[in-house]
This record gives structure tokens, sequence and C-alpha cells, in this order.
């Protein structure tokens, strides 16, 4: 015992009498002789103020070193206290110089600063004893906690930071246990009979050369959490990780998704051999997935490689069954690797099953998802069976949808409730009617995949505020030409509407056009022009005729505008627009023999015959009549209609 003299200005008191002193210059291993430490006269009072005997007549240690009289039987206190004597870890903890540690006297070592074993194995509550699968549950935590201890300093060694450090030890709970199983199973061989649990756990840990594998995958862009997940899958089987890590390089997996396809892939992939990894890609390669798209298709659906080839073959016969040849199936996998390897092959049967209720047949459908792979990943319950009786309630029919499908199948991928229904409510609040909304959307499905407040609501400000198109016709052009809502503000509407405008026709007479004949703003410019041009200097047509009737522009000028006018130059006969244009072929041959016959008859005087034979008659109003007809056809060969 080192013995502290009394300060001259403290009382002399006793020593406590279960506790002893310790400088920690005794603590110094290369420590040879006793020296005797004089404390100042603050550090001495209170340490002996605390010792005092005399603050309370029966002093008791501090709780964390107190001596508990709760006996134990003899032959377990034995077995537990070599139980937690082999788990625990020698390691002192850090000391400063002249420290002062209060152990209790029962401790074999005063030399460490570890609590007493005694206090390990009696209960919180009351001190009553546990029962031995407590004890040995205990046990096993703190031989964990030291094998997690040896475990860092392995990777300390490794140069890696401590916050690196602890993040990976703690996604390492079962490479851990590992080690741990491993070091007590090499208690029975010869030569680590008499090693201590610490020197076979690092050797564990050195033989299994994690620490450089760690420093490889990181090196591979693998993260520490993936790290973690896959030395666990491992089993203690490390090298296996590097050689499957290796294979998918050889099939450009690049580096950010090698730890996402390791982990994801199932933990049967680090058993498969290379020869088994190579007959998989070389199946997909035989049906029209590329070679340079594997690396691409196994990064983004890892679980292909988790499939029997069994397996492999009847998804793949499912898609083949439908029609698609090699092209079509590996451009599918290339755009979709979903498709291929992430539903269940029963989920993937029983949507071929539904889409084909719409009247597709199979080879339909095997285009549709090679066309839109996409469809595989919608719920029938969440996306389709909504969306349908959705439609269904605004009249479109089952060929309605049908249509929708084939042309825009995106629209049975998207939210209804936050994508079609805010769209659907936007074109009745600005005068779509119910009835047409169902036909709109049919005819120009692409519309439900625009965004409501960047694409559609803008365009209609611009027809309502630039192209003139009032209130009460807005709904109706939106209704007759749904596409103007997938034209481009700058690029195409601006630029039309200031084309008409330069033309000197008003905004308030364009958007009347617009209302007449909505798809005016869709035409180029430079099909507009050479038309207006004929219009206005070979037809010599006024600006009125082009308001009254807009669709002249949707007209070919070389097929129909140019030839029909010829036939009217060559029969001198003048047509407004609308009859010039607005017929087939037949009819406006045989609407221009009439006028030429009316126009022969007037000449040849057979009209006034006429005239004469009905004014014999004795019927007044029929002659009235028949003279209102004479003028009506005599008029109508030299007026312009």
């Amino acid at each position: 015992m080192l013995y502290c003299p009394p300060h001259p200005h403290c009382p002399s008191l006793p020593p406590y009498p279960n506790s002893t002193i310790i400088s920690s210059s005794l603590n110094h291993p290369n420590q040879d002789r006793l020296l005797l430490r004089r404390h100042n006269s603050k550090s001495t009072v209170l340490l002996l103020r605390h010792l005092s005997p005399s603050q309370d007549p029966s002093p008791e240690p501090p709780p964390q070193y107190r001596h508990h009289d709760h006996s134990i039987p003899e032959q377990q206190e034995d077995d537990q206290s070599q139980l937690l004597q082999l788990s625990l870890a020698t390691k002192r903890t850090p000391q400063f110089p002249g420290s002062i540690y209060v152990q209790s006297p029962s401790d074999p070592d005063v030399h460490t600063s570890l609590p007493p074993l005694r206090t390990l194995l009696q209960g919180e509550a009351g001190g009553e004893e546990e029962d031995d699968h407590k004890v040995i549950a205990r046990a096993l935590e703190i031989r964990r906690k030291v094998t997690a201890e040896i475990f860092k300093e392995a990777m300390r060694k490794g140069k890696f930071g401590l916050t690196y450090i602890t993040n990976l030890t703690n996604r390492l709970a079962a490479f851990i246990d590992y080690v741990m199983v491993e070091a007590a199973a090499m208690k029975r061989l010869p030569e680590f009979s008499g090693s201590t649990f610490n020197f076979r756990a690092k050797t564990v840990i050195q033989d299994s050369n994690v620490v450089p594998l760690i420093r490889w995958l990181k090196h591979n862009s693998v993260s520490y959490p993936k790290i973690g997940k896959l030395i666990s899958m491992s089993r203690g089987k490390i090298e296996s990780i590097r050689r499957v890590v290796e294979w998918l390089k050889s099939i450009h997996v690049k580096g950010e998704f090698l730890g996402v396809t390791l982990t994801k892939a199932g933990e049967n992939l680090l058993e498969l051999s290379n020869d088994e990894l190579d007959e998989i890609v070389d199946y997909l390669e035989s049906n029209g997935v590329r070679r340079v798209w594997m690396g691409y298709v196994v990064s983004r659906c890892p679980q292909l490689l988790s499939y029997s080839m069994e397996e492999l073959r009847s998804r793949v016969q499912l898609f083949l069954d439908m029609g698609m040849n090699d092209n079509d199936f590996g451009t599918m996998v290339f755009d979709y690797p979903r498709v291929l390897g992430y539903y269940t092959l029963e989920e993937m049967t029983e949507k071929v099953r539904y889409l084909k209720e719409f009247g597709l047949c199979t080879e339909e459908v095997g285009k549709l998802l090679a066309f839109k792979p996409y469809l595989m990943g919608c719920s029938i319950e969440e996306r389709w069976k909504p969306l349908v009786k959705y439609l269904y309630y605004h009249g479109i029919s089952r060929d309605g949808m049908k249509r929708m499908l084939m042309v825009k199948p995106i629209i049975f991928c998207v939210d209804l409730e936050a994508t079609i229904v805010p769209k659907v409510q936007f074109f009745q609040d600005i005068g779509v009617r119910g009835d047409a909304i169902g036909n709109m959307l049919v005819k120009f499905p692409a519309l439900l995949t625009y965004s409501l407040h960047k694409k559609i609501r803008p365009v209609v400000i611009f027809l309502m505020t630039k192209a003139g198109v009032n209130e009460r016709d807005i709904g109706k052009v939106i209704a007759l030409a749904p596409e103007l809502l997938g034209c481009s503000i700058v690029k195409k509407l601006e630029g039309n509407v200031k084309y008409f405008l330069s033309l000197g026709i008003h905004t308030r007479q364009l958007g009347e056009m617009i209302a007449d004949f909505p798809m005016l703003l869709r035409y180029n410019v430079d099909v507009l022009r050479p038309k207006y041009r004929y219009l206005r200097r070979i037809m010599v047509r006024p600006l009125q005729d082009l308001i009254e009737f807009p669709r002249f522009f949707s007209y070919s000028l070389d097929g129909r505008i140019i030839p029909r006018h010829k036939i009217l130059v060559e029969k001198q006969i003048n047509l407004k627009l609308r009859y010039m244009l607005a017929s087939t072929d037949e009819e406006f041959e045989k609407k221009v023999e009439a006028i030429v016959e009316n126009r022969r008859r007037f000449e040849a005087g057979l009209i006034y015959d006429d005239l004469s034979a009905s004014q014999a008659t004795d019927d007044p109003a029929e002659n009235v009549n028949t003279s209102v007809v004479v003028r009506q056809e005599s008029n109508y060969e030299t007026q312009s209609i």
C-alpha cells in the first residue's frame, strides 16, 4: 500500500478500510521502484473528505466498484468467472499521469481499471442470480464486442478512417460472429490450444484477407453498406466476392453498379461458378441481347443471375411465343431489363392475359410489349382497372381504349388521380362538353401525358390572348383539335399567329378562323405562303374569301387547288372557295357540267321557251315560281356563288 502523508492543514484521518489509493506511476511498465507522491492541498482535501468516515458512519464504495455480498456457489462461480475471463479484452483504459483509481480489494489484478468480475454475474434487480443462458448470452455479447474491436484494429492498420471503420463494422454483425466462431473452433487445434482468443481472432481476420478485399471493393466504387452486406452474404468465403466482381467487370458492369448487382442478385450468386454465369449470358445473347448490352441489362436487373436455366428459359419463351423475333426481344430487354427478371412468371402471364381483354391478339400484345415493355411493370389492380373504369365513365368504348393503348401505352402506366383526373377536370372547366372529352382523348391520347401547368394551360392562355379565340369558342377549339396542345408556343403557334396577322387579318377575325378551323395553326408557314400567294396573285381572290373559308390552306396546292382552278378558268366559271374545294372530284365535275349546261340553254333561248310554256298554265302561283327558278338559273352562271 502506498501511504499518502497528511497535509499540515488537514486533520489526520484513518485510511479507508476497503480501498486502495494507487498512483498512475505504479502502472507504468518501466517503473522498478515505488515513488511516494505528495498531493497538493486541494486534491488531498477532496480525497480525504470523500474517504472520511465522519461523513457517513457506514461509508460504502461507489456503486460501480461495490463488492456484492450475494453468494454464488463455488463451482458455478469458478465456471462463470473463467468464461468471462476468456471473453474480456486485456487492453487497459487510457490513463493520465497522476490519476487515482479506487478498486475493490477482491480484484485479482489491481493494475487494471476493469470492474470486478463478480459484478458482471449479478442481476440488476436486487442482485438475484441469473439463469445460465443469460450469463452465457452476456458472455457471448462481451466476446462479440471484443471481436469487433479486434476487427477495427485490423482496419486501422489498413489505413481506413475512423468513421468509415465504425460505420462498416456496424454492418458486419454476421462476419463478426463468423470470426468469433472460427476463433473459438481454433482452440481445438494443437498449435492454437494455448493461445488467447484475441490472437486467434486476429489470425482468422488476417487469413481471410478481408481488409485488402474491403480496400479493393472501395476502389471499385462499392459503398460501405454494400460491402457490409456482401461480406455478410459470403459466409466466410471472402475470395468468392473478388471472383464474381471480376466476372461482372468482364461483361462491362460499371463500378458504381457492382455493389447493387452483387447485393440484389441473391445470396446464391457467390456460390455460382464462372461457367454457370457464362451460360446465362450466352443464352441471353443467343436470343437477341447483344454482348455489349449485357452489363447494362445485368446491372439494371441483377435478379437474372439468380435464376436457374430452366426458369430463365421459361421466362424467355413467354415472350417468344407472342411472335417476338430476336431483334424485338433484345431491344425490349435493353429498354426495360426488369421485364424479364424482376416479376414472377405468374404475374407476367396474368398481365398478358389482361391485355388481351382489350381485343388484342397474341401477336399484337407481343408488339405492344416490345414497343413499350414498361407496361409489364404496372399493377393490374392499382393502375389498369381504375383507369379502365374512369375511361368507360367518359364514354370511351373498348375499341377506343384499344386505340389509346396501341397509340400511347404509357397512359396505362401513369397515376390516375395525380395525372389524368386534373387534366380532364381542366378541359371541363374551359367548356369542353362531357360527351366530347372521350372522343378527344381517343383522337389524341398523348394529351394525357403533357404537363397541365407547363404545357396545356399555357397553350390555352395563348390561344385566348394572342390568337383571338374567345372564351365561348375555346372549348370547341380544344375538342376539335387537341393536337394544338402538343404544339410549341415559341416554335410553332407564335410564328403562325404572326404570319396571319401580317396578312392584314385582325386578331378577332383570326380567332373566328381558328374556331372554324382549329388546325389552321398547325401548318408550317412555308406551306401556307405559296397557297396564299397563288390565291391572291393567280386566282385574284380577295382576303375576305380566305377569312370566310380558312380550310383553303388544308388542300394541296398542286393536287387540288391548281387543277380545279384551271378547270374553272377553261369553263369560264367563278365559284366560291367552299364549293370549289370542299367536294370530291365526281361532285365537282357534276357541278361544273350543270353550270355549263344551264349556260348553254340560256344562250340558246331554251330557258325562255320553258318560261313561255309555263305561263300557259292556269295556276298563277306556278308561273311565279317558275319565273323565280328561271331568274335563279340565269343568275347562277353569272354571279359568284
